[in-house]
């Protein structure tokens, strides 16, 4: 965990009580999304960087997202100016979805593999995640030849490396020591 997700938790957290209170969740996806991918231009990280005071930075935030703000999300916006926090948009967003994950009780499951796997093997091994897990699961798959064979499952702080290069590596480590 970096220290910017740290920094970035207590804003997402609001936001998403805020969202859940007020039954906006999908509005503030939305608000959130918008405003991260105009954080992330070079120019507007610029100005975000500078030393231009906290209410300008908010209101040309404010003025590039127009109508995809509401009068909260504007809000949301100048807190973060005034805490020089505007660069952190991308991870308030990320953490906010998490949150949102959590509350459905989906967890985001990374699954690499060295083949393309069948769906019969995908089905059962999201149903023994999800027993493990108690929460569905919403894979992501991705092929890394150099695993050899086998698959590495990532879920949060959660890894099952039973790849055929993770055990030579686990091998290597017990020879060498």
């Amino acid at each position: 965990m970096t220290d910017l997700t740290t920094i970035a938790r207590p804003y997402a957290k609001a936001a998403f009580d805020f969202a859940v209170e007020h039954n906006s969740i999908e509005t503030w996806q939305m608000m959130l999304g918008f405003a991260s991918l105009v954080s992330q231009n070079d120019q507007v990280k610029n100005i975000l960087t500078s030393d231009a005071k906290p209410a300008a930075i908010a209101k040309f935030i404010e003025d590039i997202c127009q109508d995809s703000l509401d009068e909260y999300g504007r809000n949301f916006i100048k807190v973060m100016a005034e805490n020089r926090r505007l660069s952190l948009l991308p991870d308030v967003l990320t953490l906010f979805n998490q949150y949102c994950l959590d509350r459905e009780q989906v967890a985001d499951v990374d699954l690499i593999s060295a083949t393309q796997l069948t769906d019969t093997q995908l089905n059962k091994i999201t149903k023994a995640v999800e027993q493990r897990l108690s929460k569905k699961v919403k894979l992501k798959c991705e092929i890394d030849k150099s695993l050899i064979s086998g698959f590495i499952i990532r879920t949060g702080d959660m890894i099952i490396d039973s790849s055929i290069k993770g055990r030579l590596n686990r091998l290597n480590d017990v020879l060498q020591s």
